[in-house]
């Protein structure tokens, strides 16, 4: 039962950690085009800092235990679909804090980067995220 348990609250994690990831880039792609010092870029600012912090932080952390803590119960480590998927956690991972240093950057009014490439940045975590499932669902080896 404690497995049906960890699973569901590790879902739970996922799918509010992929909400921040979705939604961030696209915040990034508004606030590229904000004028600085605008009413509208600090509202910009707030949001991103918030949704970062608040839910990003969490349910990184939560994803993270509960997936090591799955696989403790599975037994998983020799599987090769859970090295695959780990690899793929920790690009996630890296995508995250990409996404809270272009959030400190915005904070400082410091951002260079075009909205068009907060565009193309935010399939990243989508196409990850396919991965992922395919692997955790398909096992595929």
């Amino acid at each position: 039962m404690l497995f049906l348990w960890l699973k569901a609250f590790h879902i739970i994690a996922v799918v509010a950690w992929m909400a921040v990831l979705f939604y961030l880039p696209r915040l990034f792609v508004y606030h590229a085009d904000a004028k600085v010092g605008s009413e509208t870029s600090e509202t910009f600012k707030v949001m991103e800092r918030r949704l970062y912090r608040a839910i990003g932080g969490p349910a990184s952390g939560a994803t993270w235990i509960l997936g090591l803590w799955l696989a403790y119960e599975l037994d998983a480590w020799s599987q090769p679909w859970l090295h695959a998927k780990l690899l793929l956690v920790v690009l996630m991972t890296g995508f995250h804090h990409f996404c809270g240093a272009t959030v400190k950057r915005f904070a400082a009014d410091k951002n260079t980067r075009p909205a068009r490439f907060y565009r193309i940045v935010n399939e990243v975590p989508t196409i990850l995220l396919i991965g992922i499932v395919i692997l955790v669902v398909v096992k595929p080896f």
